[in-house]
């Protein structure tokens, strides 16, 4: 009963669009996935929370950090004892007190599972703490730029891409219909694939991470424009940074371009797992329409995010074309062209 609820109602509540990804994955790896999920959310709660201070966010992190490093479950406790204070979120602190619960049904998992998972979150939490380190305090009036373009690559294989090996391992152990895939080839896609939606996110919260001191845009890029971090503050200064803004859209979608390769490579048969690789490149591509048709992506009154009603209308065509490698083609060519070649 406690794994339902865990993996249930109290994944529901945490969790944004994942948990419909979640619903149509194929029973056997929705527990490994699932747990996975939350234990990532544990991870970027304990990272973003006002409740304790940037130093303390950084202690507590490497504590969570230490149960999966050493199989230890001794260190949440002090994780659950500091975050979860009246005043936090209702659903994150749900989560954080239930979060040795979740650790005791990782360990009823088979070795390999247990394995891929602690792997998972030792490399995401990297990623956590890199901007801990690298970014100053919400509260600093400060903003830091990530220095290089590969510094930006390195960090969203941490916070994303190694999602993407996960879930071509987890799948490889589970599903027998995927014997034939190269897993080189998958991995490599697969990485590009959380690559492709991680560079999604931070074009669509550009603005917002300006303002609590995280520019992800690197500062060598803005510099070839004369631009400084601080400037990208001020909404004129997007005429200037669209080049840059541009070129970092075509990164996106050289990754989803892999990324769609990896959902296409899916057996036919897979009608779920393939809906649960189409879904989020396919909302994610008319998440970058509207980036690339935003008026102006550093104004924080513009906000990008695509009705409901989009999303469920494109769940059900893709439903009807799952299937079809050339149906579910046309439709992300469709959506594909709806994507500004610039900004």
């Amino acid at each position: 009963m406690k794994a339902h609820d865990l993996l249930g109602p109290t994944l529901r509540r945490v969790s944004r669009s994942f948990y419909l990804t979640l619903r149509v994955l194929p029973r056997d790896v929705r527990r490994p996935i699932g747990l996975a999920y939350l234990f990532a959310r544990a991870a970027d709660t304990i990272a973003d929370t006002a409740l304790i201070s940037r130093a303390d966010r950084l202690k507590h992190l490497e504590l969570f950090r230490g149960a999966f490093r050493d199989g230890d479950a001794g260190h949440l406790g002090a994780v659950r004892e500091a975050l979860t204070a009246p005043n936090g979120n209702a659903a994150e602190r749900e989560l954080l007190t239930r979060v040795e619960e979740a650790f005791a049904l990782l360990q009823t998992l088979e070795p390999a599972d247990q394995s891929m998972i602690r792997r998972l979150i030792l490399t995401l939490t990297e990623g956590m703490a890199m901007d801990l380190t690298t970014f100053p305090g919400e509260e600093e009036g400060r903003l830091v730029a990530l220095e290089t373009r590969a510094d930006l690559d390195r960090y969203t294989y941490y916070v994303a891409g190694c999602v993407g090996e996960f879930w071509t391992d987890i799948h490889l152990a589970h599903r027998p219909s995927l014997v034939r895939w190269d897993r080189e080839v998958m991995v490599r896609r697969g990485v590009r694939f959380g690559k492709g939606l991680q560079m999604t996110n931070v074009l669509r919260d550009l603005s917002k991470d300006l303002r609590i001191g995280r520019c992800y845009l690197p500062r060598q890029d803005l510099e070839k424009l004369g631009l400084r971090p601080a400037d990208l503050l001020d909404p004129t200064a997007t005429t200037k940074v669209k080049p840059l803004l541009g070129d970092l859209l075509g990164v996106t979608l050289d990754h989803y371009r892999e990324g769609w390769a990896y959902a296409l490579a899916v057996p036919r048969r897979e009608i779920r797992m393939r809906l649960a690789c189409a879904w989020p490149l396919l909302i994610g591509l008319k998440t970058l329409a509207l980036i690339g048709q935003s008026p102006n992506v550093l104004d924080p009154r513009v906000t990008i995010k695509i009705p409901r009603r989009v999303v469920y209308a494109l769940m059900v065509r893709s439903c009807a074309n799952v299937v079809s490698n050339a149906g579910l083609d046309r439709y992300y060519r469709l959506l594909r062209r709806g994507v500004p070649v610039s900004v």
